[in-house]
């Protein structure tokens, strides 16, 4: 029997940079990039792309293929699709007027449990805890390598189903918790109006 594992790896790593590029043709279309969130590390897209395509070998990648997020600006709402049905839907804050959430095809680029957040006007640094503004789980899906938008929990649940965010997808802590534990890196995020 074949080995396919390299042959597997490489064409993961062929889609993730397929993603970054998609990523960043999005970018250049969204014109509020000063008022996404600032993660203070890894600073640089590239330095997520390694530490992903690393990680990336250990998930199978039929789990990321038959996974999608979509994502609805106006019926605040985010739902998860697995090999075509609905597997769960949960409420959601999304960008406020001048800050708008950036709508479009994207892919999940970054996972972190218990983020720290940078403050993006003054650069300071809140850690994980209740006054993390991230709450408890990140899941990107967007950056221009400084700056970032995706999922996120927060430390204001009573916000959620307005218009309230710098752009980012603001979700309850239990919600974004189970949603990442239910998703692969490289899942496709659409977002709609």
């Amino acid at each position: 029997m074949l080995n396919h594992q390299p042959m597997t790896r490489c064409f993961m790593t062929l889609c993730f940079g397929a993603a970054v590029l998609v990523v960043a043709a999005e970018w250049q279309a969204y014109p509020n990039r000063r008022d996404a969130h600032i993660l203070p590390e890894p600073a640089r897209m590239a330095s997520i792309w390694v530490n992903h395509v690393a990680q990336a070998a250990e998930i199978p990648l039929a789990s990321a293929a038959d996974q999608k997020l979509i994502v609805s600006l106006s019926g605040r709402n985010v739902t998860l699709y697995v090999e075509g049905d609905i597997v769960a839907k949960y409420d959601i804050a999304v960008g406020q007027e001048e800050w708008q959430t950036p709508t479009g095809k994207f892919a999940v680029m970054d996972k972190r449990k218990n983020p720290a957040w940078q403050h993006p006007i003054t650069g300071q640094v809140i850690l994980a805890g209740a006054e993390n503004p991230l709450g408890s789980r990140w899941i990107g899906f967007w950056t221009d390598g400084q700056y970032f938008i995706g999922f996120h929990g927060t430390n204001q649940e009573d916000l959620i189903g307005q218009a309230v965010s710098h752009g980012c997808i603001r979700m309850r802590n239990r919600d974004i918790e189970a949603l990442y534990d239910q998703i692969a890196m490289g899942v496709p995020v659409i977002v709609n109006p």
